[in-house]
């Protein structure tokens, strides 16, 4: 298909050319300069505005994603762009408009979802057009969050390279453009363009996990940065199994790791293993040792660590090569000689850098390796392994952590020693979270003493444990790219976390309602008849769909909902209307009963108690549900580096509330997210049984209960607080 657009000199559509170059590889689109604007599709069929054009373009080059993938996604883009071509253009409703854009870009990156969709080119084009942003940036007083974004997109390697080839006729006519106002915004998001190099179509980075265990999120981290760039640049994503351990190594784990990716919705271009090269590595170690770089040791480990220390040379490093291939060939046998051997490269014991001082390079090991057997008993070390296949994978960025950091003087004197091709290595931080311990020895211990279910325990760091507990993969997604390739090295509070989870969840999530169980009080409604209504599952959103409920002449509240009502007062039962509330029924100062009569046709909702119900009916029974409430696994906030994690434990850390369920729980199926209202966020991690006949019992539903970042309740208190709330709600 060949497809052109002629584009207004005087008023560029500047979203629709935007997406027009960043689709240009799979769908190519010729650009002309004219009068006016419009895109001939047929010969009878053409369109002339930006919002037009950009629609048929995504959906032409649909595989970008760039219009959404849900019909939520696309209601959004479709505002988005009004929005673009209406308020944001409008002089009187300019700040109103840039004051709203600022509130919404405060957690996220994208206007929509988690990738650029055309929404994100058209309110930039219109922003990159307007004489009020521009005199806002120059002036010093644009919102921030805006600013952030605005920089964000706009260094964007397919948008630079457009924006400069705008014809001067073109162009925008007032001041510069290129100011920003303060950089707190470039230093959260900006780096993530900073990849010296890099050329869109070109980038190859990759994903090299230690197939020893579970992935955590700190691994989430480095496989969505990994991905972020992969598609940002439109590049590769390598996922290599780092196996040069045999001893560590299993296969099971291979499985898991590559079953965590698919729940993280990662999809690598390319899957290796570090083992497919290990005769290569041989050969680059014996080039090493012919050309006098590399020498054979059999310094006792202690006595080498304590020589390293101390920058003493080893008795082994002036060996004659002919003695180090013997010695070689000892390790290559497995020999018992051999397995007290190691290879380390010559490069300068007197360095400063501890890891430049003749670090080892091959170790000799008789565990059998997983993919290769028996066939060899020497292995290269990660430091070794990781810059050669960077090299012959074509790997163009590295991505490592800043605790690498002194070790990228050693990966360049391989690449230089070896004479391969260099990759850029990027550092950024790693994620260090509060409350917990990411090392696997350390949550293998919590596996193995019983303390926590599995390796997929809600409490747990790893990535099955917190989307088994609630997260959804878009909300981690926009937290990680809110961290962006920072170097700085902080402790994260659960709370940030949890917090881009809700705004990823509070949209979409299903109300339902849930009381506890043990102490709940009748409320005895006059006049009331039992009867199903019709109500949204969700308050501002209409695609979430609709429920039944039940109102009737016997509800049922909450306890400590009771407590707070008064006789003679209007209260507001949450869906159905306010209620008057006519007395209330004390047995030894306990509120036994309430009495009360419809009051429906007073709409003052404004300073009503609001409560949460459920009507008593055969006709909809109640769903048995256990609420489960979870703590830290640590009870320190930041362990210090002498202290032991086991003098830390949590204790109590899951606390579970028998509840009745509205009667839709009975419809929930696994992972399914709701929100119990003023109770918060849960997700089904057990849809209802119906009454097994080898027990004769039904089964619950069960449900966690999801952070919302904001709530610092233990989980003890938590289900007895219920949280005021609109009407709406």
């Amino acid at each position: 298909m060949s497809l052109t657009i002629v584009a207004s000199s005087t008023n560029p559509p500047i979203g629709a050319l935007l997406v027009a170059n960043f689709i240009k590889d799979t769908t190519p689109v010729t650009i002309k300069w004219g009068k006016e604007t419009s895109l001939q599709v047929t010969s009878d069929i053409s369109f002339n505005t930006n919002s037009t054009i950009s629609r048929y373009l995504a959906r032409v080059a649909c595989s970008y994603g760039l219009y959404g993938s849900t019909v939520l996604e696309r209601t959004e883009i479709d505002h988005w762009l009004t929005f673009s071509f209406g308020q944001l253009l409008c002089t009187k409703e300019f700040q109103e408009a840039i004051l709203y854009l600022n509130k919404i870009l405060g957690p996220i990156t994208y206007l929509v979802g988690s990738k650029l969709t055309i929404a994100d080119f058209a309110v930039f084009g219109a922003l990159y057009y307007s004489q009020q942003w521009s005199s806002s940036l120059e002036n010093g007083n644009a919102p921030g969050n805006v600013v952030r974004w605005y920089n964000f997109i706009k260094s964007l390697c397919h948008v630079e390279s457009f924006l400069a080839s705008i014809p001067d006729e073109a162009k925008p006519k007032f001041g510069t453009t290129d100011k920003t106002a303060g950089g707190s915004g470039r230093k959260e998001e900006g780096k993530f363009v900073e990849l010296p190099g890099a050329e869109v179509g070109k980038v190859v980075v990759r994903f090299p996990p230690e197939a020893s265990g579970y992935l955590h999120i700190g691994h989430a981290k480095a496989a969505l940065l990994n991905q972020y760039y992969q598609e940002t640049f439109k590049g590769k994503l390598i996922m290599r199994f780092d196996d040069t351990n045999p001893a560590k190594e299993k296969e099971d784990f291979e499985k898991v790791i590559l079953e965590d990716l698919q729940l993280l919705q990662i999809k690598p271009d390319r899957f290796t293993h570090t083992s497919d090269y290990f005769d290569l590595m041989l050969e680059y170690c014996e080039k090493l040792m012919k050309e006098g770089k590399a020498y054979v040791d059999d310094t006792e480990p202690e006595v080498m660590k304590q020589e390293r220390e101390q920058r003493i040379d080893s008795k082994n490093r002036s060996n004659a090569v002919e003695k180090n291939f013997k010695m070689w060939e000892e390790m290559k046998r497995g020999t018992e000689y051999g397995q007290k051997c190691c290879v380390r490269a010559k490069i300068d014991m007197n360095s400063a850098n501890g890891c430049l001082r003749d670090p080892t390079i091959y170790r000799c090991k008789n565990e059998p390796h997983p993919k290769t057997g028996t066939n060899y008993k020497v292995y290269p070390t990660y430091d070794f392994a990781c810059p050669i296949v960077d090299s012959i994978e074509g790997v163009t960025h590295c991505l490592r952590t800043t605790e690498y950091h002194d070790r990228d003087d050693q990966f360049y004197w391989f690449i230089d020693a070896l004479g391969l091709r260099k990759p850029y290595i990027w550092e950024y931080s790693r994620l260090n979270m509060m409350n917990t311990v990411l090392s696997k020895r350390k949550l293998t211990w919590f596996v193995d003493e019983g303390l926590v279910d599995g390796w997929d325990d809600p409490r747990f760091p790893t990535v099955r444990g917190v989307l088994r507990r609630g997260m959804t993969v878009s909300g981690l997604k926009q937290f990680i790219i809110a961290q962006g390739s920072s170097r700085s090295v902080v402790m994260m509070e659960w709370d940030k976390i949890w917090a881009f989870n809700k705004k990823v969840i509070d949209p979409i999530a299903p109300r339902y309602t849930a009381l506890e169980a043990e102490g709940t009080v009748p409320v005895l409604v006059n006049g009331a008849s039992l009867e199903p209504l019709t109500v949204a599952k969700h308050p501002k959103n209409d695609e979430i769909g609709t429920k039944t409920i039940w109102v009737g002449p016997r509800i049922l509240i909450d306890g400590v909902d009771a407590e707070t009502l008064k006789e003679g007062e209007n209260t507001t039962f949450i869906n159905w209307g306010n209620l008057l509330i006519k007395k209330i029924n004390r047995m030894n100062g306990k509120i036994v009963s309430v009495e009360a009569e419809p009051n429906l046709i007073n709409k003052d909702y404004k300073k009503t108690i609001k409560l949460t119900w459920l009507a008593e009916t055969e006709s909809a029974p109640f769903v048995p549900c256990i609420c489960v409430y979870f703590d830290h696994i640590i009870s320190k906030a930041v362990l210090g580096k002498d202290e032991d994690f086991k003098d830390y434990i949590g204790h109590n850390t899951r606390t579970e509330v028998r509840m009745l369920g509205d009667p839709e729980l009975l419809n929930l199926k696994k992972s399914d997210i709701i929100q119990l209202q003023r109770r918060g966020f849960f997700i089904c991690d057990s849809p209802y049984k119906p009454i097994s006949r080898y027990t004769g019992r039904d089964s619950p539903v069960i449900l966690f209960a999801i952070p919302d970042g904001h709530t610092k309740e233990s989980s003890v208190t938590a289900p007895a607080k219920n949280k005021e709330i609109s009407n709406k709600e």
